[in-house]
């Protein structure tokens, strides 16, 4: 039989049993597999690698894997300047759109209050996910580690926290999202772009103490939902702030 050294680097070890953890590890196989293969039957999917070194040289997803390798693998760069090697992944989504699993209803409501392109249903299936990450060219997130593994999905990330709150924070930092955040542009309940639209045009579905107040006003087009700046909006305006001072370069 076989037998390769594989190292896994930084954020990746979170896939990891303890013991294989930031160490080199022995790892038998047959034949001659693809790298990517061994990677993901390690438990590392591949929407979380963006370079593999076998023996000191840049290799692609579709290398195979030969007896005697010594194989590191590394997780997505974000200040580290790797252009000369081979990275593994596609080129970066132009535009960072989203589409979250199940589980994540709240963080997309909060990706939604950042600006960001974010679909959500509750009862989506994984074959569904996978087919509208890959179709749409959307960054597929979940706590599914199992679904990232799936051919068709190029772009996806494995939410580590479990809190919502949290979450956020992970995913602005983790996808350098903070520069991009443009609040309060879509419609938390059905993610579509919000419209100014004139005090008189919501009069029958704005309270008059509130039209009193405001004189400006969003209207979400497909769900006709009215939005403007109350109590919540502070609110929500002041989480935005806090997350920004978090993800702020220096920020622990």
């Amino acid at each position: 039989m076989a037998r390769a050294t594989f190292r896994f680097y930084a954020e990746l070890n979170d896939f990891l049993p303890p013991r294989r953890r930031g160490v080199p590890f022995e790892h038998a196989f047959h034949g001659r597999p693809a790298v990517k293969d061994v990677i993901e039957s390690l438990g590392v999917p591949h929407t979380e690698v963006d370079l593999v070194l076998a023996d000191g040289e840049s290799v692609g997803f579709s290398w195979p894997l030969r007896d005697g390798a010594r194989v590191s693998v590394y997780p997505v760069f974000e200040a580290l300047d790797i252009g000369p090697l081979a990275r593994v992944r596609p080129a970066p989504l132009r535009e960072v759109r989203f589409v979250l699993d199940g589980h994540l209803g709240r963080l997309a409501r909060h990706l939604r209050m950042l600006g960001f392109d974010a679909r959500w249903w509750p009862d989506a299936g994984d074959e569904e996910l996978a087919a509208v990450s890959a179709g749409e060219g959307r960054v597929l997130l979940t706590r599914d580690q199992g679904l990232l593994k799936r051919r068709v999905v190029t772009h996806g990330y494995w939410v580590r926290a479990t809190d919502p709150r949290r979450q956020l924070t992970e995913v602005v930092r983790r996808l350098d999202l903070a520069r991009a955040v443009a609040p309060f542009r879509r419609c938390l309940r059905c993610n579509a772009p919000l419209e100014p639209v004139a005090p008189e045009a919501v009069a029958d579905r704005v309270p008059p103490a509130v039209r009193a107040r405001h004189r400006a006003f969003r209207r979400c087009p497909p769900c006709g939902r009215v939005y403007w700046a109350g109590s919540h909006h502070r609110r929500m305006a002041q989480l935005v702030a806090e997350l920004l001072a978090e993800c702020a370069p220096g920020a622990r």
